[in-house]
This record gives structure tokens, C-alpha cells and sequence, in this order.
């Protein structure tokens, strides 16, 4: 068990120094133009990436906006169950993010799908949606890269495809994406 303990942790490091530097500066300031344009941030994903999202849209729309004290508008497409069990229950699964974003998405808004795959059929149809509305769009995806990487104007690759290293170094893209604004407050302002 140690062994394997020790191989995983490795692993985890590889993906996290995968990271790639410069997408992230890029979404930075995409979220600080949404910022100033008072732009609406749609993040949506399945399963850790809906985790995942949550999170994001928690601590951008709360630790980054008040260190900052001009606020995100942020809103994470899988938090509201009434509406996506209504939404899979009476459409698709598949239409659980894209019939939100029907409602709120207006051009110039920001639209990140999470995912390791980069195929999940409701992040890629909420993806296609967006980039036809003229929303601005990013993906976090796996090494496989999948359809979301495909439709992207900004694509995050983790360079691994195991759930929970993908997932994991997601997460450290989002915390950084959120902390740039934390611990850099005149950045955003």
C-alpha cells in the first residue's frame, strides 16, 4: 500500500505540474474583463467536476469579491436540483446546462464546462450553445481533450487522464483562477 501510495502522489504531481501557466493567466483576465463588463460566469460540470464548480462559483463569487469589493457575477449551472431533475426529467440529461444558459446567457457572458473527458454530452451541448450565442467559452478538460476542447476558445489540459488526478488539478486551476483576485486585490479592481 505504501508503494502505491508513493507512485499516486507522484502521479498527482506530474498532473499538477501539467497545469498550464498560460491558459490560466488567460482565463485570469478573462475574468477580470467579466469583471469590469459586469459579465455573467456560467460553470457547470458532472459528478467531483460539479464539485468542483461549486466550489469555483463559491469562492469567486464570494472570497474574490470581497477581497475585491466589486462583486462576480457567478453562477453555477448544476447547483439548482429542482430545475436540472425538472430539466432531465421533462427534455434530456443532456439539456441540463444549455436550457439554463437559454435563460440567462447573453453575448459577451463567460462559459466554462469542467470535465475530465471533455465528452460529457451536457457540457458539450451547453459549450456549442454558448459559442452560437456569442458567449465567450473555456474548458478544463483531461488529456483526452474530447468535443469541449474541440468547441473551446480557451482550453485548460491536464495532461493525465486518472478521475481523480484530473479532477484534483482542476481544482487547483479554479483555486488559482479565485486566489489570483484574493491575494491580488489592485489587480482586479
Amino acid at each position: 500500500m505504501q508503494q502505491w501510495i508513493t507512485d499516486y502522489i507522484k502521479a498527482q504531481k506530474a498532473a499538477h505540474d501539467s497545469i498550464p501557466v498560460e491558459g490560466v493567466a488567460r482565463l485570469t483576465q478573462t475574468l477580470r474583463d467579466a469583471l469590469k463588463d459586469d459579465r455573467q460566469i456560467f460553470v457547470f460540470g458532472n459528478g467531483g467536476s460539479a464539485a468542483n464548480a461549486s466550489h469555483f462559483a463559491t469562492d469567486l463569487g464570494k472570497g474574490s469579491s470581497d477581497k475585491l469589493g466589486k462583486r462576480f457575477r457567478v453562477l453555477s449551472l448544476n447547483d439548482n436540483v429542482s430545475w436540472m431533475t425538472a430539466l432531465a426529467n421533462d427534455y434530456a440529461y443532456e439539456d441540463v446546462f444549455v436550457a439554463q444558459l437559454k435563460n440567462y446567457g447573453k453575448p459577451g457572458d463567460l462559459a466554462i464546462g469542467v470535465s475530465v473527458s471533455g465528452n460529457s454530452p451536457n457540457c458539450v451541448k451547453a459549450l456549442e450553445w454558448a459559442k452560437n450565442h456569442g458567449l465567450k467559452t473555456a474548458a478544463l478538460v483531461g488529456a483526452k481533450r474530447g468535443r469541449m476542447a474541440e468547441l473551446a476558445e480557451q482550453v485548460l489540459v491536464i495532461n493525465d487522464t486518472h478521475y481523480g488526478r484530473v479532477e484534483d488539478a482542476q481544482m487547483g486551476i479554479l483555486h488559482l483562477l479565485c486566489y489570483a483576485f484574493m491575494e491580488n486585490p489592485q489587480w482586479g479592481a
